[in-house]
């Protein structure tokens, strides 16, 4: 027993460090600091995090797991690029699972529940006001995630969690304009009146709405998001600028396995 626990400690340093080092690598993902499309060169993380390749590695293959990143067989990790229509195809499913998180916390809300998100919708209100996209869009994830944290399992928040990444890549484009974070404001005031009326039915069917009109905004602001030709993808970055043209990743014949 006793020859076990410096295994034990070092397995557990290791998961720690290899947490740590994907949390700071999907946030440069999500900050659009790797952008969508490139290859991740593990050598040149592991210098600027600090850390030796082996925690790169296994942060990499947490990222594939959460759709964040595309492994190709002998070529390499690359950041994944969605395209519009698998896009389209993901706000369908959030309209899904947050329909019925709204539908929950109208039924039962648990105490404080109706003041956090009326906060929440408050702060998102004077953000818009002040033109403020960078704060809005945070507070417009701290808004979902209450809606999910307090209206659903841990399964279902799992799943939202992986399907909101993938549509990190570029979804704050849709509401870097005023009139879009009044438009999505005024969504989630609608949902936080049906809360507050006990009305389950008018609280799912606002949230389901609400993430429509997000799908109509991500449309709007995504030239070619309504087409179906299979090649049209959605832009990654975080502001409302167009990317430079990248090379897509090449298509992998085979997912690696895990």
């Amino acid at each position: 027993m006793t020859g076990e626990a410096p295994n034990e400690i070092a397995l557990l340093r290791t998961r720690s460090l290899t947490s740590v080092v994907r949390q700071e690598i999907e946030r440069m993902i999500l900050a659009g600091a790797i952008e969508a499309g490139s290859r991740i060169n593990e050598q040149a993380l592991a210098a600027r995090l600090g850390v030796s390749r082996g925690p790169v590695r296994e942060a990499i293959r947490g990222l594939e797991r959460q759709g964040l990143v595309v492994t190709v067989v002998n070529q390499g990790s690359y950041v994944r690029k969605v395209s519009a229509e698998e896009a389209l195809e993901l706000y369908d499913l959030r309209a899904l699972l947050t329909g019925r998180a709204c539908e929950i916390l109208a039924t039962a809300p648990p105490p404080d529940a109706e003041a956090r998100l009326a906060a929440l919708v408050a702060q998102m209100e004077q953000a818009a006001e002040a033109d403020d996209a960078p704060r809005y869009y945070t507070l417009n994830l701290e808004f979902h995630d209450a809606l999910m944290e307090l209206g659903s399992g841990a399964r279902a928040q799992r799943i939202y969690d992986d399907l909101g990444n993938e549509l990190h890549l570029f979804r704050r484009r849709a509401l870097v304009h005023p009139e879009k974070m009044r438009e999505s404001n005024a969504e989630h005031a609608a949902i936080l009146a049906a809360i507050r009326a006990r009305d389950s039915a008018a609280a799912r069917a606002a949230g389901e709405a609400h993430i429509r009109g997000g799908k109509r905004r991500f449309a709007d602001s995504s030239p070619g998001a309504s087409s179906t030709k299979p090649r049209q993808t959605a832009p990654g970055g975080d502001n409302d600028q167009d990317q430079p043209t990248q090379h897509d990743p090449p298509a992998p014949a085979r997912r690696r396995r895990r």
